[in-house]
């Protein structure tokens, strides 16, 4: 598709990956667009993708579907362990966002975002250049749907994509069936 052409998307439509662990679809990519990709991406129950920090990229996230818990600023203090129990000095601390609610996150900005419900919920995932996190979510996709994820394996493909992670990436598989 030439860059100087539109794209309509209909309901349903994109490339879509499904595995055990999450659901990604691809609605504008790097193939249309010079300055961003834009996803629906289903968060399963106990999905928690972790605290981490991109240095080129920025991200916003609209929930569509369901609630999240979402993080996007500095701590005082970066605990490896839980990122739910971040606080700022300004008193900020994670949210519970419903269905409606958009999180930005700029360059350099800890981010998060978990369901800690028992029933999927559903985002919008906007992310500033592509492809890196076309690429990422594909590869990504392919660890977790293994089942049980391989955390080296993760932790390179992180590197590989300018992600810092801060707390670990967390899912139970058990919950994802």
């Amino acid at each position: 598709m030439a860059m100087s052409e539109g794209l309509i998307v209909p309901p349903g439509g994109g490339r879509k990956i499904v595995t055990k662990a999450q659901e990604v679809t691809f609605k504008v990519t790097g193939d249309h667009s010079r300055t961003g990709s834009l996803f629906e991406v289903v968060v399963p129950p106990g999905f928690d993708v972790g605290a981490h920090v991109h240095t080129r990229s920025e991200e916003i996230f609209y929930v569509l579907e369901g609630e999240l818990d979402l993080l996007a600023f500095e701590p005082d203090e970066r605990s490896p362990q839980d990122w739910r129990s971040w606080r700022a000095a300004d008193g900020s601390a994670p949210a519970r966002a419903g269905a409606g609610s958009c999180m930005f996150v700029p360059a350099g900005c800890p981010h998060a975002f978990t369901n800690p419900h028992d029933t999927p919920a559903r985002m919008l995932f906007l992310s500033a250049p592509p492809p890196d996190h076309e690429r990422y979510f594909e590869e990504l996709l392919e660890i977790l749907g293994t089942g049980v994820p391989d955390e080296a394996a993760v932790a390179h493909l992180r590197e590989k994509y300018d992600i810092q992670q801060i707390t670990p990436l967390r899912y139970d598989a058990r919950r994802t069936q």
